[in-house]
């Protein structure tokens, strides 16, 4: 349905041709709010956990579908980068959803809880990357991981981390968090024996280029046990430390 039908749909209900709840049926179709999203029922069975949700660019409306689809095969909800008004409006549709606001993440979990597996620490530089680590956090929780969140030991106070190393030495996988000119990573490396997913963040002032600074310098680390993921891609982080740890789990 095109904008000048929405039009007229509006000037039936104002001449009380048609009900208020027709007209929003209506209105829904032509917005494209009603078109039913192909979600990947099945990845859950071929790659270990459901697909997850990237809200950004999705309606509230087509985020509800989609957690629906995924709740009626008893499959956790996890969706990634909701904005706050956004989450709003699904929270109302899905009172059992869970809104992580500096995350910017949704959970929903479906049927019995579950005791955490494993062990991953997710680690910052500083706490104006928590928004990144957060979201690393929540896809671990989404992935039935217990997690250990170390923050801000950046190398700018180097005595921090190795005040804290108790608390993740053990860690089945780490992911390191850090924007500015990224050096954490390599320095947890020289201290665990697991693998580190690092996370350049675009926090920095001008010469980071929007996390382009912390990207190189990550992939230039002479920590052998450093493998990197994309500028603020704490989800893509967290995913891949639950592979390994639920792998090892089996």
């Amino acid at each position: 349905m095109e904008s000048h039908q929405l039009v007229a749909v509006a000037g039936r209900l104002a001449a009380s041709e048609i009900s208020a709840e027709e007209f929003l049926r209506l209105a829904a179709q032509a917005t494209g709010q009603t078109k039913r999203a192909s979600v990947d029922l099945d990845r859950a069975g071929r790659c270990g956990f459901p697909e997850v949700i990237y809200g950004a660019g999705k309606s509230p409306e087509t985020i509800v579908q989609i957690a629906k689809q995924l709740l009626d095969r008893d499959q956790p909800v996890l969706a990634t980068r909701v904005k706050p008004a956004k989450a709003c409006e699904i929270v109302k549709a899905l009172p059992e959803a869970i809104y992580n606001e500096v995350g910017r993440t949704l959970r929903i979990d479906a049927g019995k809880t579950r005791e955490p597996v494993g062990h991953v620490a997710v680690i910052t530089a500083g706490t104006s990357d928590l928004p990144v680590a957060e979201e690393a956090c929540d896809t671990l929780g989404w992935m039935g991981v217990r997690t250990t969140n170390v923050q801000d030991v950046g190398v700018a106070g180097p005595h921090r981390l190795p005040e804290r190393l108790a608390e993740f030495a053990e860690a089945d996988a780490i992911v390191v968090v850090a924007g500015m000119e990224g050096a954490l990573p390599s320095v947890v490396g020289g201290y665990v024996p697991c693998p580190i997913f690092a996370v350049p963040t675009s926090v920095g002032y001008g010469a980071s280029l929007g996390g382009l600074s912390a990207l190189l310098t990550m992939l230039n680390s002479c920590a052998s046990n450093v493998a990197v993921v994309n500028i603020d891609a704490g989800f893509k982080a967290g995913y891949l430390a639950g592979l390994v740890t639920t792998r090892r789990q089996s």
